[in-house]
């Protein structure tokens, strides 16, 4: 359901309102009051079990105080005087069920507005729409058991039945008449009379039961049939045992508490028990005024009437005046379209497949019209248009009606079907439109049209062919022009470019020529000045590198004495060592090979280092003896400073 709702276009807060409101619904129902006696002896009610209010007063968002006491109290105003009066049990009880019913039809009213306002188109201009009206049909419960639910939804069903009849039975014969067709007129049964029984604004059952709703003094369900029995004992569909007609005073089958309308589908009999009640359906203002209260931002949208600054003391409309409000504008909603019907029929009334009541089919055939809309269709035309239409959409099948028709559109339709052959039989000429009798005219007329269409579409497509080749090739050479002139401009240009190129290229090996010229010459004299110097420069430089040669050779001989001399002290003083080594080497060798070991033994001991934790006592084993005290000694250093 959240997934659905979120596809709508619901926001996650309208969501959770919604919810907590239904969930609200639901436990409204579990509150219960208890009578309790005051000390002047009048009866008031109390919540037998807070708990349950307290739940749904978190749910709402409302001080539990304020919605104890609208269920406790009830505040009348006339004028400029307020009464505040306690309610029994009875009324308590009341005002909690109308305070569901209103919470749960408002919620409803509100879903259906969020979801139409998230769908709708959002374009200005205005467009074609197609609805669809699912209704539940007639509902027809045991004896007696049907009440005031069922009165009015019979009624809606009454009112379809009477625009099903004027849509599509009587508009029909009267188009015909009214057009000049020759037309035997078909009997069928109008309810309007049924509908005039129950929504007359003097007379009508809704009409008077509002007014006993309204009448001061004491009414009850009985009040309100005594005057049905006053008002329609003489009307033809209304039935009552106290009717003043005596023919049903022997019919034991209609109990006292109940009357009887004879509707389009048949008879049914109706318990005027809690009529008035359903149809006052109020909510007192205390809890209209609770519910403003709320800390809810979808409580305050449904209960408008509740802010205290916008009181009104008119009396709210009844549930019967809202619903036939309601469905009268559904029906002028649709007399502006053009409705279409799907009738259902029921096979029997076991649910059961494959299995045909024909008594049951044939009373629903019956009442439902559709034997009189069957004739009608029968004996009548499947189609009709008006003239100009008419020519506008088949003019092409004619070669005198096309492309344009000078004349009236009516002789322009006569002279098109008498051009197609089309049999006098077949159709007839009204006063402002051509009706069609068969539908398989209507087909020959179309497939006519179709091949006609295609013929057109053919010639349009040849037409378009040549206009568009020979625009290309108008384009080809327009561009040919274009590229020819271009390409000679080009040509031009480059063969102009090729002897200016041509030009310079002479121009630079001439002036290279004597360049070059010029250049050897200053080469050469210049060579002829550089020889003497380099002469000269290499003849200092042979006696530099005699005089080198000879600097080097004697300090070879220098450096060869320095190396003898020390070579011979070297020798006398590894003479004197070697008596000296002797008499120590011993304890050095010792002392080399203890450092060692234990070099060794300190680098083996940090790459085999234990763990870190404290639990882990295991330590390397000593490589050797000697080793045992400083071993011991380090594992006991490391375990204390880890």
């Amino acid at each position: 359901v959240r997934n659905a709702m979120q596809i709508v276009g619901f926001m996650e807060d309208e969501m959770q309102s919604v919810l907590e409101l239904v969930a609200a619904v639901l436990k409204l129902g579990n509150i219960e009051f208890k009578p309790e006696s005051r000390c002047n002896g009048i009866d008031e009610s109390r919540v037998k079990d807070k708990n349950d209010l307290k739940e749904m007063c978190e749910l709402l968002g409302i001080e539990q105080s304020v919605l104890e006491r609208a269920f406790s109290y009830r505040t009348v105003e006339a004028k400029m005087e307020k009464v505040s009066t306690t309610l029994n049990v009875a009324q308590a009880y009341y005002a909690r069920d109308a305070l569901a019913k209103n919470l749960y039809s408002r919620l409803f009213s509100w879903l259906i507005t969020r979801i139409n306002g998230s769908i709708k188109a959002q374009a200005k201009t205005r467009h074609k729409v197609m609805g669809v009206l699912d209704i539940y049909g007639f509902e027809i419960f045991e004896e007696g058991d049907n009440s005031f639910e069922q009165f009015i939804i019979n009624y809606c069903n009454e009112k379809l039945q009477q625009i099903f009849i004027e849509l599509t039975l009587r508009e029909e014969q009267e188009e015909y008449i009214r057009e000049g067709i020759e037309w035997t007129n078909i009997e069928y049964f109008n309810n309007a009379i049924i509908c005039d029984l129950i929504e007359n604004n003097k007379n009508g059952i809704l009409a008077m039961l509002d007014e006993e709703c309204l009448r001061p003094g004491t009414v009850t369900d009985e009040t309100f049939l005594d005057k049905l029995n006053t008002v329609c004992a003489e009307h033809q569909h209304f039935e009552s045992r106290l009717s003043k007609n005596s023919k049903f005073l022997t019919d034991h089958s209609l109990p006292h508490n109940c009357f009887r309308i004879q509707h389009y589908a048949g008879k049914v009999l109706y318990g005027v028990e809690s009529f008035v009640d359903k149809n006052n359906d109020l909510l007192y203002r205390d809890l209209s005024q609770a519910m403003y209260k709320a800390n809810h931002s979808l409580i305050k949208q449904l209960f408008p009437e509740g802010n205290p600054a916008k009181v009104n003391l008119k009396r709210p409309p009844t549930a019967g005046f809202q619903f036939k409000a309601s469905v009268g504008t559904l029906m002028g909603n649709l007399q502006t379209k053009n409705p279409n019907y799907i009738r259902c029929i029921k096979p029997n009334d076991k649910k059961a497949s494959h299995v045909f009541a024909e008594s049951l089919v044939r009373h629903q055939v019956r009442y439902l019209g559709l034997m009189e809309n069957v004739r009608v269709r029968r004996a009548g035309y499947a189609f009709r248009q008006p003239y100009e239409p008419c020519l506008e959409r088949y003019k092409m099948l004619c070669k005198k009606t096309w492309p344009h028709w000078r004349g009236p559109a009516r002789e322009g339709v006569e002279v098109l079907l008498t051009d197609l052959q089309v049999p006098a039989e077949e159709f007839s000429y009204g006063r402002s439109k051509i009706f069609i009798r068969n539908p398989r005219t209507l087909f020959f007329l179309e497939e006519k049209r179709k091949q006609c269409l295609e013929d057109l579409a053919t010639l349009i497509q040849k037409i378009y062919r040549g206009w568009k080749c020979r625009s290309h090739f108008l384009l080809l050479k327009k561009s040919q022009i274009v590229v020819a002139a271009w390409y000679r401009r080009y040509s031009q240009q480059k063969k102009y470019q090729k002897i200016k190129s041509a030009t310079t290229v002479v121009q630079s090996y001439a002036r290279g020529w004597q360049a070059r010229k010029l250049l050897r010459e200053l080469k050469y004299q210049k060579r002829c000045e550089e020889a003497a110097t380099t002469i000269a420069a290499y003849w200092h430089g042979t006696q530099a590198r005699r005089e080198l040669r000879r600097l080097k050779e004697e300090a070879r001989r220098k450096h060869a004495v320095a190396v003898i001399w020390a070579f011979w002290q070297g020798l006398k003083v590894r003479r004197e060592y070697r008596k000296f080594f002797r008499a120590n080497a011993g304890k050095k060798i010792y002392n080399f090979t203890i450092q060692r070991i234990m070099q060794k033994y300190f680098v083996g001991l940090k790459n085999n280092m234990p763990s870190m934790s404290p639990v882990d006592k295991s330590w390397p084993a000593r490589p050797y003896l000697f080793l045992d005290g400083a071993h011991a000694e380090l594992r006991r250093i490391f375990h204390l400073w880890r």
